[in-house]
C-alpha cells in the first residue's frame, strides 16, 4: 500500500461532469453567479494577495477549480530543491529509522516500521541510521515497559556486547529509567523511575555540549556536560535493552507529544504537505458551515457540527475536488495524527455522549464516498494507531481527561459500521494491539497523576492482633483514626467515580464490537470479532512459551472485565438471565469450537474421540469417521499440521501454532517483522502473503472462515449446539455466539488473569508491611530514653520515611483497589466462578462424555475462588456475594466428587484438585460447605482420602485428614508453633496455621468407614505406618549430616533445599502421627480388638515407631537436640513440642482413655518392644534423670540412622551452620515438659500424662519382676526382640507371630527356605 496514496494501478475516481458545456445545466439549481461566489467562499485568495471586491473577482466555475486549487494550494510551498536539501549538522537518511542490518548488538525484533524493538537476549543493543553533530536535536521513545533499559547517544565507534551497552562506553551516555541512573561509564543517580506508559524525551546540544532527558515533558535536569564533541564525532540515537523489554521511537514521522523549543527532531517533518492538509481542512470546515439558499440566491453561515450529507450536487462536486488532493495526504501517519485527529477531536470538545455528534458519522460517510478504498483503508488504520498510541501514551490527570478523549474519538469512529467492519477484520485484532484500549494504566508516580489532590488525606490500618493482621473493625480506634478513615474513603471514592466513567466508555466500544444486528453491510460486527477473538486466544495459549507474543496480563485483566460486563449486557438484552448463564457441553466434543492443544480432562482428543466414539454416537448421535481418527492420531505422531487437515469435519482436533504471533509486546504494532541476531538476519513471514500457498491450514483457518449460520445454526442446523445430550435443554440458553464469547472469557482467566490478580496484591502487603514498621519504630520512639537524643534522630529519619512510604503507597492501593480490586470486579469473578461450576455440573452429567471438557474449567473455578478469598477480601467481604453460601456448596461437591474421579487422567489437575480440597477444609466457611453437600458425596469422599497411601500423592490427603481433626487432638489446639512464639514472639513471617475447625461430621463418617470395612482400615493403617517409617527415618538421616557439617572446623554451608526437605519430612511425621492419633481415637478397636486379623499386628507396629520417635527426640545431648539448637533458618517448624505431643495422644488413648482389656493389651505390647524406655516418658513432664539419658543413645537400632542422602552439602551458601565448639559452652537448655506450654495443653490432659506414666512405671517394675531370662535360642530369629510363637506350614521354620504377620502381608514365601506358606501354627516350646 503506498504512502502516498497513488500508484500507477489504482485509478482515482473522476467526479467532474461529463463536459465543460454540460457544467451549467448539470448544476441544475445552483445558477453561474451564486456557484462562484460559493466558490470563491470556500476557496478565498491567500491572504497576501489583498481581499478582492467581489466586482473586480474573475467568475469561478468548476471548470476552473481544479487550477484553481492547485494554484492555491502551491502557495508558500517550498521550493523543490530547497526541499530536499540537507540540514547542517544532520547526517543519514530520510526517514530515520533503526539500522537493522548493522547498527545492532545481540538478538531483537523489530517492527514492520522499523521503530518498534523488543529485547530478545541479555541485554541488547541498537542504534538509528542517522547522527548530529551540529546543533540542538530530539527524539522521542514510548516505554512499553518498564524494566532495565539504557537510552541515550552513542557514536560510531561504541562497540557493545550482551554485558555493556550504551552508556558503558566512553563515548555514549544514556538515561537508565529503571534503576533511576544516568551511565557514562561511570553511574550516578539521575531522574525519576520510569513506567510502561511513559515518553522519555532524548535532548542532544551539540553547541553546548550537553544532553539532557525529559520524562512526560518534564525536564529531568541535564543529565551530561562537556561531551566530547568536533570533527569526526557525531551521535546516534541508541538503545540497550534486557530480554522482553520494549519500546518505539519517534524521531520525527509524527509529531512529537512534548517538543522542546529551539531543539529539532531527527527527522524533517512534511512542512509543504502539512501546509496543505491544513488549507485543505480549512476548505472543508467552510463547505461545512456554509449552506446555499436557492431560492434567495445567497450563501448562510451555520454551525458545521449540523451538517448532514443530503447528496446535492454542488457541495459534493466541490467536496469531491478537495479530496483529490486531501485523499492522499490522509493515508500518511504524520497528517493524520496532526491534522485529522485533531480536528476530530475538536468536534467531541463539546462535550455530551457521542451519540449527539453525527458529523463524525457524516464525515465517515464521506471519506467512503470520496475516497479510493485503499485510501479510507489506509487513513482510518493510522487513526486507530494514532488514536492508540495517544491513549496509551497520554499521562495519567485526576480526571483522566486525556483518556476519556481519546476515547470518545475511538467509540465515535467505531459507530461507522462500515468503518467499524473494515477495522475488526484488517485492524483491530492484526495489525494493532487493540486491548490496549481496554487498559486503565496504574500511576507509579502518585504526585504527577494529582492522587494527592484526590486523595489529600490518607489511611492505612494501625490496628493488628498477635498474629500481625488487620483487624477490620478495631474497637479502640480514635475519633482522629476515624475521622481519616472516612476521609480516605471518601476521596477512593471520588477516585473510583472518575475511573468509572473510562469503564463505562470501554464498554461502550465493546458493545459495538458485540452488534448482530448491524447486517446491512455484510456479516455483523459481533461474527467478525468472535472469531477474531478466537485467533487472539489461540496466539496467546499457542505460544506460552514464547514470551515476546503473549498479551501483557494486565491488559488481559482488563479487557476481561469490560468483555464481562458487556457480554453480560448483551444477555440480558435477550431477556434471558446472565446470571444463570453456563457453557453447554456438546461445544466441549462436537468440534465447532477450537481449543487448540490445551489439555482436556480425559487426556488427548484424538484418544478420547478413538476411545469414546461409541459414547457419542449414542449419546450426542455423532458418529466418528475412522479415516479421521487414523489421521488425528498420525497428526498426534509426526505433528505435520497438513496431514489430516482435509479429512477433519471438525476443526477442534488441534489447533497448531499459527505461522506468526500477531501479538508482540510493541507499543502500537501487533506483529515483529524482523527478528534480528548477530549471528544471522532473518526476516520472518510478511504480514500478508500476496499469494497465498497451496497447502492452506484448514484448522487454523476454520476460525476465521466461519459465518453466522456456523455459529447460530438455521434450518435444523444447531451451529455450535450440535449434538446435544439427552440431559440438555432444546432450547439454547442464549444466542450461540454469546456462549463462545464466554467460553472464551474463561479461557482468558486461566491465561493469565489470575497470576496478575496475585500479582497487584503485594502493594497491599506493602501497605501492611510499612505499617507494622511505622507502628514499632513509634512505639520505640515512645521508649527512647531523653539522654539518648542521637538513637532518638535516627529514629524520626526512619518514621519520616515510612510515613512518606506509605502515604504514597495508600494513594497507589486506592487505585489499585477502583481498577482491579473493587466490588464490581470481585461480581464479575464470581460470575465466572458460577459460570465454572455450572458449566462442570452440566458436563458430569453427560457421563463418560466429562472426559472431554478442558482442564481450564476445573482450574478457573479453583482460582476464581481463591481470588474471592485471598485477594479481594477484606475490602469486600465474600458473605456479601449474593447466593455465596450455596456457590460454595456447588464448589464442595465438585472438589468432593472428582479430585478423585476416575474420568479424570492429567496428574497436575488432580494434585490442583486435591490442594483445592485442602485449603477449603482450612476454614470453617467452607469446611461447612463440605459439610453440607449430600451424605453419599461426603462418604464417597472419605472412602476416596482413605484409599491405601502406596501408589498416589499421600502427603496432601494425610494433611487433609489432619485439618478435619485438628483442635479435637491432644495439645493440637495452637495456631503458631508455641516454641517460635516463645523464641520469636513479634516475627510475622515464620509459619503460621488456620485457626482450628475439625469436623466431627466427617470424623463420624470416617469412624464408620474403618470400623465396618475392615480390610480397608488394614490397608489404610499399614500405609500410614509405612510412610512414618519412611518420613521419619529419612529426617533422622538429614539431621545427621547437618550435624557431621556443623562439627568440621572449617565453615559450612548446607543446601537449602536440603533443610527444606528436611524440615518436609518432619512435618510430614508429625502430621502422619495426628492421623495415627485420629484413628486410635475414633476407632480404638482396629488396635485393640485382636479378634480383628490384623490388630495385634498393628499395634506392635504402633508400638515400635511411637518407641523409636521417643527415643530419638527425648534423649538429652542427642542429634535432634543439637541440631535444634543450632537454630537454622528454614528448620523453623522442627522442636520436640509438635512431635512430642502427637506421640503423647496415641499414647493417652490407648493406655488411659480405653478400657480394661485394651489398656492391658496397649501397655503389655509396649513394654515388651525392646526399644521401650521409661526415661522418654518422663522427659515429657521434665522427670528425665541423666543417668538414664546417658545411655539413651547406645540402645537406638543401627539401622534407623543409615538413611539416603537427599541433597548435598556445600552446594549452597546459605544458611552457614554455627560450629559444634561454639555450642558447647552454650547454656545449657532446661529441659523440655508439657507443664511449660499450659497455654496450650489443659490440666485435664496434664493429668491423663501423670496417670500414664504412673501406670506404666508400675507395669514397668512388674514386668522387670516376673519376666525370667530368655535364652538366645527362644528368640524369633528375625528380630532378636520376641520369643518364638508361630511355625510356619509346611517347611516348620519357626518365629514370632509380630514378624510373620507382617512377612505374609506382602509375600507368601518363607523368611528361610522360599517355600511357599499354606499355614501358620502357635508354638510353644514343650517343657
Amino acid at each position: 500500500m503506498s504512502s502516498k496514496g497513488g500508484g500507477t494501478a489504482l485509478t482515482r475516481r473522476n467526479y467532474r461532469l461529463a463536459s465543460d458545456t454540460d457544467k451549467p445545466r448539470s448544476t441544475g439549481i445552483v445558477n453561474e453567479k451564486l456557484l462562484s461566489d460559493y466558490l470563491h467562499h470556500v476557496f478565498p485568495p491567500s491572504t497576501n494577495q489583498g481581499p478582492a471586491l467581489a466586482s473586480l473577482r474573475k467568475p469561478l466555475g468548476f471548470q476552473d477549480l481544479g487550477a484553481h486549487l492547485e494554484k492555491l494550494l502551491s502557495e508558500g510551498e517550498p521550493a523543490e530543491d530547497s526541499r530536499d536539501e540537507a540540514v547542517e549538522g544532520r547526517l543519514g537518511p530520510q526517514p530515520v529509522v533503526l539500522d537493522h542490518t548493522s547498527g545492532f548488538e545481540g538478538l531483537l525484533f523489530v517492527d514492520d516500521d522499523l521503530l518498534g524493538v523488543i529485547g530478545h537476549s541479555n541485554f541488547s543493543s541498537i542504534r538509528a541510521t542517522t547522527c548530529v553533530y551540529k546543533g540542538k536535536w530530539a527524539y522521542e521513545v514510548l516505554i512499553s515497559s518498564q524494566g532495565l533499559m539504557q537510552i541515550g547517544w552513542c557514536t560510531l565507534n561504541c562497540r557493545f556486547n550482551q554485558e555493556e551497552g550504551v552508556g558503558d562506553t566512553p563515548d555514549s551516555y544514556a538515561y537508565d529509567g529503571n534503576r533511576v541512573r544516568k551511565w557514562n561509564v561511570t553511574t550516578t543517580n539521575y531522574g525519576k523511575s520510569w513506567a510502561a506508559g511513559d515518553i522519555v524525551s532524548c535532548l542532544i546540544d551539540l553547541d553546548e555540549g550537553t544532553i539532557t532527558f525529559c520524562l512526560n515533558g518534564q525536564s529531568l535536569g541535564t543529565a551530561f556536560t562537556n561531551i566530547k564533541t568536533g570533527p569526526g564525532v557525531a551521535y546516534f540515537p541508541a538503545i540497550s535493552l534486557s530480554f522482553k523489554e520494549s519500546v518505539a521511537f519517534n524521531f520525527g514521522s509524527r509529531p512529537l507529544r512534548y517538543p522542546v523549543e529551539g531543539y529539532l527532531p531527527l527527522q524533517n517533518p512534511p512542512t509543504a504537505d502539512l501546509m496543505k492538509a491544513n488549507k485543505l481542512l480549512g476548505f472543508i470546515k467552510t463547505v461545512l458551515s456554509t449552506s446555499i439558499d436557492t431560492q434567495e440566491e445567497r450563501l448562510l453561515e451555520r454551525e458545521f457540527t449540523g451538517w448532514r450529507l443530503h447528496g446535492e450536487p454542488t457541495v459534493l462536486v466541490t467536496l469531491a475536488h478537495i479530496f483529490n488532493h486531501f485523499a492522499p495526504l490522509m493515508c500518511k501517519v504524520y497528517l493524520v495524527e496532526d491534522v485529522l485527529m485533531n480536528f476530530l477531536l475538536g468536534i467531541l470538545e463539546g462535550g455530551g455522549s457521542v451519540d449527539e455528534h453525527p458529523l463524525i458519522q457524516q464525515l465517515l460517510d464521506l471519506f467512503w464516498l470520496l475516497m479510493e478504498d485503499y485510501e479510507v483503508s489506509e487513513c482510518l488504520k493510522q487513526l486507530m494507531m494514532s488514536l492508540l498510541r495517544a491513549y496509551r501514551f497520554s499521562p495519567i490527570i485526576p480526571d483522566l481527561g486525556f483518556q476519556i478523549h481519546y476515547l470518545r474519538l475511538t467509540t465515535a469512529v467505531l459507530n461507522h459500521e462500515k468503518s467499524r467492519k473494515y477495522l475488526l477484520n484488517n485492524v483491530l485484532f492484526d495489525v494493532l494491539r487493540s486491548v490496549v484500549f481496554f487498559y486503565i494504566k496504574t500511576p507509579l508516580r502518585v504526585k504527577e497523576a494529582g492522587l494527592e489532590e484526590l486523595i489529600p488525606t490518607t489511611w492505612w490500618p494501625t490496628h493488628f492482633d498477635k498474629e500481625g493482621k488487620d483487624e477490620r473493625e478495631p474497637s479502640d480506634e480514635s475519633a482522629d483514626e476515624r475521622l481519616r478513615r472516612r476521609a480516605y474513603e471518601r476521596g477512593c471514592q471520588r477516585l473510583k467515580k472518575r475511573i468509572e466513567v473510562v469503564e463505562e466508555l470501554q464498554v461502550q466500544i465493546l458493545k459495538l464490537l458485540l452488534n448482530n444486528k448491524d447486517k446491512t453491510t455484510g456479516e455483523a460486527s459481533r461474527y467478525i470479532f468472535l472469531n477474531k477473538f478466537r485467533k487472539f486466544l489461540q496466539e496467546n495459549a499457542s505460544n506460552r512459551g514464547h514470551p515476546t507474543a503473549l498479551c501483557p496480563p494486565e491488559y488481559m485483566v482488563c479487557f476481561l472485565h469490560r468483555l464481562i460486563t458487556a457480554v453480560r449486557m448483551s444477555w440480558d438484552e435477550g431477556r434471558r438471565q446472565s446470571e444463570e448463564a453456563y457453557v453447554p457441553p456438546q461445544l466441549f466434543y462436537n468440534g465447532k469450537v477450537d481449543y487448540f492443544d490445551l489439555q482436556r480432562l480425559g487426556g488427548l482428543l484424538s484418544h478420547l474421540k478413538k476411545t469414546l466414539k461409541d459414547d457419542l454416537a449414542s449419546k450426542a448421535n455423532i458418529i466418528i469417521d475412522p479415516a479421521e481418527i487414523q489421521a488425528s492420531s498420525m497428526d498426534d505422531l509426526d505433528e505435520d499440521e497438513e496431514s489430516g487437515a482435509a479429512q477433519r469435519p471438525f476443526g477442534a482436533a488441534v489447533g497448531g501454532a499459527l505461522a506468526r504471533p500477531s501479538w508482540l509486546s510493541s507499543p502500537t504494532l501487533g506483529r515483529a517483522n524482523r527478528f534480528l541476531s548477530t549471528a544471522a538476519v532473518s526476516l520472518m513471514t510478511p504480514r500478508r502473503p500476496l499469494s497465498q500457498p497451496e497447502k492452506v491450514k484448514v484448522r487454523t483457518l476454520a476460525v476465521e472462515q466461519r459465518t453466522e449460520d456456523d455459529i447460530e445454526g438455521s434450518h435444523g442446523n444447531d451451529g455450535l449446539l450440535l449434538g446435544r445430550p439427552m440431559e440438555e435443554p432444546e432450547q439454547p440458553i442464549a444466542d450461540k455466539s454469546l456462549l463462545e464469547i464466554v467460553d472464551g472469557i474463561v479461557m482468558m482467566y486461566n491465561l493469565s488473569v489470575h497470576q496478575q490478580l496475585g500479582k497487584m496484591v503485594v502493594v497491599s502487603d506493602d501497605v501492611h508491611e510499612y505499617a507494622v514498621a511505622l507502628k514499632d519504630t513509634e512505639e520505640k520512639i515512645a521508649r527512647c530514653p531523653a539522654k539518648r537524643a542521637d538513637i532518638l534522630d535516627e529514629l524520626q529519619k526512619s518514621q519520616k520515611v515510612f510515613s512518606e512510604k506509605l502515604n504514597h503507597l495508600s494513594r497507589r492501593l486506592a487505585w489499585i483497589n477502583a481498577t482491579i480490586y473493587s466490588k464490581e470486579k470481585m461480581l464479575d469473578v464470581y460470575w465466572l466462578l458460577c459460570v465454572c461450576i455450572r458449566t462442570i455440573e452440566h458436563a458430569d452429567n453427560t457421563g463418560s462424555l466429562f472426559a472431554f471438557a478442558p482442564e481450564f474449567y476445573l482450574n478457573v473455578a479453583m482460582n476464581a475462588y481463591s481470588a474471592l478469598k485471598n485477594y479481594f477480601s477484606p475490602a469486600n467481604s465474600m458473605e456479601e456475594l449474593p447466593g455465596y453460601e450455596e456457590t460454595l456448596t456447588q464448589l464442595a461437591a465438585i472438589l468432593a466428587k472428582h479430585f478423585a474421579d476416575p474420568r479424570i487422567v492429567g496428574t497436575d489437575i488432580k494434585d490442583s484438585l486435591m490442594q483445592a480440597l485442602a485449603s477449603y477444609v482450612c476454614y470453617p466457611q467452607s469446611l461447612r460447605a463440605v459439610e453440607r453437600i449430600p451424605e453419599e458425596q461426603r462418604v464417597a469422599m472419605m472412602r476416596n482420602l482413605l484409599a491405601p497411601y502406596e501408589q498416589r500423592p499421600w502427603a496432601q490427603t494425610n494433611w487433609i485428614l489432619v485439618r478435619l481433626w485438628r483442635g479435637c487432638g491432644f495439645g493440637y489446639r495452637y495456631t503458631r508453633l508455641p516454641h517460635l512464639l516463645k523464641t520469636k514472639p513479634e516475627d510475622a513471617n515464620l509459619p503460621s496455621l488456620q485457626k482450628p475447625c475439625p469436623s466431627l461430621l466427617l470424623q463420624r463418617h470416617m469412624a464408620e468407614l474403618l470400623s465396618v470395612d475392615k480390610e480397608m482400615a488394614a490397608s489404610f493403617l499399614n500405609s500410614v505406618l509405612n510412610q512414618l517409617n519412611w518420613a521419619f527415618s529419612e529426617f533422622i538421616g538429614m539431621i545427621q549430616e547437618i550435624q557431621q557439617a556443623a562439627e568440621r572446623p572449617e565453615r559450612n554451608f548446607v543446601d537449602t533445599r536440603q533443610l527444606k526437605v528436611c524440615a518436609t519430612c518432619f512435618d510430614l511425621s508429625v502430621s502422619l502421627l495426628r492421623v495415627l492419633e485420629m484413628t486410635v481415637t475414633l476407632v480404638p478397636e482396629i488396635f485393640l480388638d485382636w479378634t480383628r486379623p490384623s490388630a495385634e499386628l498393628l499395634l506392635r507396629r504402633l508400638a515400635q515407631l511411637l518407641n523409636q520417635v521417643l527415643n530419638r527426640v527425648t534423649a538429652e545431648k542427642n542429634l535432634f537436640d543439637r541440631v535444634v539448637n543450632l537454630r537454622l533458618p528454614g528448620l523453623e517448624s522442627v522442636d520436640r513440642y509438635p512431635i512430642l505431643v502427637a506421640v503423647t495422644g496415641i499414647l493417652v488413648r490407648v493406655l488411659v482413655d480405653g478400657d480394661r482389656q485394651g489398656i492391658s493389651r496397649a501397655s503389655s505390647v509396649l513394654l515388651s518392644d525392646p526399644c521401650f524406655q521409661l526415661h522418654s516418658i518422663q522427659h515429657l513432664l521434665g522427670e528425665d534423670s541423666s543417668s538414664s539419658s546417658s545411655s539413651s543413645s547406645s540402645s537406638l537400632p543401627a539401622s534407623s540412622s543409615s538413611r539416603p542422602v537427599i541433597g548435598s552439602l556445600g552446594s549452597a551458601v546459605t544458611p552457614a551452620i554455627p560450629s559444634a565448639a561454639a555450642n558447647t559452652n552454650s547454656t545449657e537448655r532446661k529441659h523440655f515438659s508439657l507443664h511449660a506450654y499450659s497455654d496450650y495443653i489443659s490440666e485435664e490432659e496434664k493429668q491423663k500424662v501423670e496417670l500414664m506414666l504412673a501406670f506404666l512405671t508400675e507395669e514397668n517394675q512388674q514386668a522387670a519382676a516376673s519376666t525370667a531370662p530368655t535364652s538366645e535360642e527362644d528368640l524369633c530369629p528375625i528380630c532378636y526382640a520376641h520369643s518364638i510363637s508361630a511355625v510356619f506350614k509346611p517347611c516348620s521354620h519357626k518365629s514370632c507371630k509380630a514378624c510373620i504377620n507382617q512377612h505374609l502381608m506382602n509375600n507368601k514365601d518363607c523368611f528361610f527356605c522360599k517355600a511357599t506358606i499354606t499355614g501358620v501354627e502357635d508354638y510353644s516350646k514343650p517343657c
